[in-house]
């Protein structure tokens, strides 16, 4: 009689046969038998399959559906596919909200969720299922960790409602309610709006945060190439998720690793599909982020400079025309990375997931005839990117702006200052803001929110009211992608940790200069010293639990507010 724990291991098991292989290891194989795996299945290498599925949102609403196909392209490539799931949390739901303070948070938790799972169960490849906001760079940062071959794949974006004879977001939903308060919209056509806005799974449709993140792990080659930008409810989407399998498992034979495909080059190529797309400002902090945990080495300036000299190519909301699904039917991501390896601002030789180079993927475009969605390099939207890093008095560690959506570059006005998001909500809906004002939202960093809460809600109300080109708004918190006009974020350091911010009082007069790169208040330095030296930290909102932790380890918003034990 045969021995059956003789058997030599397939080479490709190369973290799991410790795992499988052997009589020691009876007992483990005997656990995983009772779900369902047979020695054949164990025999092969092992697939994590990672959902970020949950109830509380659209965004990841089709990725149960999706895990069933990247399944069966595992099994067909020769793997056995392991399914495990973590949690998202919504921006778009819990915005405005005590609940907006986890969403950043969740980046982390996702992350280590994923790494820990893995490393539990030592899977020898990965695939990541992805689409809110948080779980793309999550899901990176999780690969970049761990440096197994794998890959993520976006369930990808929501369709666009229609209202009135015309293709809306959830945007105009949260803008809608500025025009409510206004009295420019009633409340029956506000509820009629809310009921068409958002008509099945996935993500949030502008080129928000999610499709831009999306957009840069294309741009990155960790995400399948054509596959990820198929809308969530489209025909081929299940196919897509195929593919993704079988291309997970051809990644663990050819032991094709992160290492090899986010490399610097592949990060200074995701920032300029960022500034070419004029895409969401949280692609700073998710970016450097993601380069902190391969160990690359990236400052914010970085993005200022490829901005510079990127152009913006694509005509996406929410300074645009158009949503995701028209940029999928135009031809995808890949016509953005066909325009700027044209110009020679793409790193054309970078690696991607399906072992082309994303020259190649750029070369290989089907672009619809007659599309413009995206422009020529030549006659691009504007001549550089759609957002800029400012320094100055008020932020000497940096903070961002997004230029796509609006043409204002200078603003001078006094300061009025809030230390929550909800109290300068309150104060735009009591409609008390006046023209030329500098608002001001501090204790809203990584650590004083914490969480770095988005201020759609507030920003949304301001355009909705008619005073999205009439005053400007500066915080340590984040934008959500939706967000336009003169805004200006993620100052650093933040208010909560000393930061100049916290020195501001109502009616100083704050400068934002564009051109300059420059965030200024006109004050001596001496004088933002003595008021500093005045002042008193505030204490923590939270004393215990995941927010009180995450306050205590998180980074500043330059460095990508990552909770990492070590300097990389």
């Amino acid at each position: 009689m045969s021995d059956p724990y003789n058997i030599p291991s397939d080479p490709s098991k190369r973290k799991s046969a410790v795992l499988t292989d052997g009589a020691d290891r009876a007992p483990g194989r005997a656990m995983l038998k009772a779900v369902g795996y047979t020695d054949d299945d164990l025999a092969k290498p092992l697939i994590g399959v990672a959902t970020t599925w949950i109830e509380t949102m659209p965004c990841n609403l089709n990725q149960r559906e999706l895990a069933v196909k990247v399944k069966q392209g595992i099994r067909a490539a020769g793997g056995t596919p392991v399914e495990f799931n973590t949690i998202s949390v919504s921006d778009g739901v819990s915005m405005g909200t005590e609940g907006m303070r986890a969403s950043l948070v969740s980046r982390e938790v996702i992350a280590d969720s994923i790494e820990l799972v893995t490393r539990g169960h030592l899977f020898d490849g990965l695939v990541c299922l992805v689409g809110c906001d948080k779980t793309i760079p999550a899901a990176i940062m999780a690969l970049c960790r761990l440096d197994l071959p794998g890959l993520v794949l976006y369930n990808g974006s929501i369709a666009p409602g229609r209202w009135r004879n015309r293709d809306v977001t959830v945007q105009d939903v949260f803008e809608a309610v500025g025009q409510h308060a206004a009295g420019t919209l009633s409340a029956e056509d506000l509820h009629d709006l809310e009921d068409k806005a958002c008509p099945g799974a996935g993500a949030c449709g502008g080129q928000f945060t999610a499709n831009t993140m999306a957009m840069a792990a294309d741009f990155l080659g960790i995400s399948p190439p054509v596959l990820s930008g198929i809308p969530a409810t489209d025909g081929a989407k299940p196919a897509a998720a195929e593919e993704a399998g079988k291309m997970a498992v051809e990644m663990v034979k050819a032991d094709r690793r992160t290492s090899s495909i986010v490399t610097k080059d592949a990060i200074e190529n995701a920032i300029a599909s960022v500034a070419a797309s004029g895409g969401s400002t949280n692609g700073v902090l998710h970016l450097l982020a993601i380069a902190r945990e391969m160990g690359i080495e990236l400052s914010i300036d970085d993005f200022g400079a490829i901005a510079d000299r990127t152009p913006t190519v694509a005509d996406l909301k929410p300074g645009g025309r158009y949503v995701a699904t028209d940029l999928h039917r135009a031809g995808g991501s890949a016509l953005v990375m066909r325009e700027l390896k044209k110009a020679g601002l793409l790193h054309a030789d970078a690696l991607t997931v399906d072992g082309r180079t994303i020259g190649e993927v750029a070369d290989a475009v089907k672009e619809t005839e007659g599309q413009d969605v995206v422009l020529p390099i030549e006659a691009p939207l504007k001549p550089t990117g759609g957002l800029a890093i400012l320094r100055g008095n008020l932020s000497p560690e940096g903070c961002v702006v997004k230029l796509s959506g609006h043409e204002r570059k200078f603003h001078r006005g006094p300061a009025r200052v809030f230390d929550s998001e909800e109290a300068c909500f309150e104060a735009v809906q009591k409609q008390t803001l006046n023209e030329d004002d500098v608002i001001v939202i501090r204790y809203e960093g990584p650590s004083g929110g914490p969480g770095m809460r988005e201020m759609l809600g507030v920003t949304a109300a301001i355009v909705g009211q008619g005073l999205g080109d009439k005053v400007a708004l500066i915080t340590d918190g984040r934008f959500s992608g939706a967000t336009h006009g003169l805004m200006v974020g993620h100052i650093a350091p933040e208010a909560a940790r000393g930061g100049p911010i916290a020195a501001l009082k109502n009616g100083d007069v704050i400068e934002i200069d564009v051109d300059a790169r420059e965030l200024r208040v006109v004050l001596e330095d001496d004088e933002i010293a003595k008021r500093l030296a005045d002042w008193n930290a505030p204490s923590p909102r939270y004393a215990t639990g995941v927010f009180a932790k995450y306050a205590a380890s998180v980074s500043s918003a330059s460095e990508g507010a990552i909770t990492s034990p070590t300097e990389r």
